[in-house]
């Protein structure tokens, strides 16, 4: 039995993250501080530690006294658009708070770390679907503190031989996600504003593409990945193959929803256009994969969006930058 820290364990991903090593038998233990997560998402089989990744002192004191095996690190604030608005936040939560992680693994002898890094840190690609070749060229702090850490990653292993896998998953939605974050995770949105009667709100003409990948083609795979010694020190995409538009999304997870389509045209912000991945790499060193349909994803999420009814969104109430801050976060 390996002793494992799951980083951001009652978050969406990494709450199924943290269920599936459970379910091999590890003893898991999760750490965080509740900022995005919540304790409803904590499975059975895992121990629970508030408490945050920026605070060095108590990072350092954990590795200490529990000895860790390995070490997946999820904990993030994954917005994109407003980590242009929110830098400091950003970078101490998704950049210095990862360095106390990797400082801890190294002087702890953490035998492999795993990092889930995003698609962000590939930016506009002139080539789809990008590769894990594809020249990095994120456009937002959020894309730059993950790039950072991917990189810091691999010269630890060249300077300490801390082993590492990095993950970059894309648009990932599913039972346990914050429907109530009004600033990420549009599938989330979608369902939060129809169970509140208000329409779905697109920034933009719609057009925009992505590949929206179900939980169950991504959580497993980055649990099981340290029992694959040919993974380490690796970098894999993950998530669905098929990209939509924003606007046949919505379509869709009306249907899942049971209603018409009812969506509010705003105006466009700052962000990529089209970003979806190939998946090559992952098949090829974890094997074939059968993924989850759109429909189907959309359907055993809404199941779980209608019993738990809708939340309230809350206003981020530490906006650092308000030049150019998208008038529809403002007035929400």
């Amino acid at each position: 039995m390996n002793n494992i820290l799951v980083t951001g364990g009652a978050g969406f991903i990494g709450s199924h993250v943290a269920e599936e090593l459970a379910k091999t038998g590890q003893n898991v233990v999760v750490l965080d501080d509740l900022s995005g997560g919540f304790v409803d998402n904590l499975t059975n089989g895992v121990r629970f530690i508030k408490g945050s990744i920026t605070d060095t002192g108590f990072v350092n004191q954990l590795f200490e006294d529990e000895r860790f095996d390995y070490v997946f690190h999820l904990a993030a604030y994954a917005a994109e658009g407003l980590s242009h608005f929110i830098k400091h936040f950003n970078y101490t939560n998704n950049l210095i708070g990862s360095i106390n992680l990797i400082n801890a693994s190294i002087n702890n002898d953490v035998k492999c770390f795993v990092f889930t890094s995003s698609i962000a840190i590939y930016g506009t690609s002139p080539s789809l679907p990008m590769t894990e070749e594809t020249l990095p060229h994120p456009e937002d702090p959020y894309g730059i503190a993950k790039l950072t850490v991917e990189q810091e990653l691999k010269i630890s292993k060249e300077m300490f031989d801390l082993n590492y896998i990095i993950f970059r998953p894309h648009n990932v939605y599913g039972e346990r996600q914050n429907i109530g974050d009004k600033y990420r995770n549009v599938v989330g949105i979608f369902m939060n504003q129809i169970l509140q009667g208000k329409p779905m709100s697109i920034f933009g003409d719609g057009e925009q593409t992505r590949a929206f990948s179900y939980i169950s083609d991504v959580a497993p795979i980055i649990a099981n990945s340290i029992f694959e010694p040919k993974a380490y020190n690796q970098i894999f995409n993950v998530g669905a193959d098929k990209p939509y538009s924003i606007n046949e999304l919505a379509k869709a997870v009306a249907k899942s929803m049971g209603v018409e389509a009812n969506i509010n045209y705003m105006p466009a912000r700052n962000e990529v256009l089209h970003a979806y991945s190939s998946h090559a790499k992952i098949l090829q060193f974890f094997g074939h994969r059968e993924l989850c349909s759109l429909d189907d994803g959309l359907q055993q999420m809404a199941l779980w969006v209608k019993q738990h009814g809708s939340r309230e969104s809350q206003k981020f109430k530490n906006i650092e930058v308000e030049k150019s801050f998208p008038l529809a976060w403002k007035s929400s």
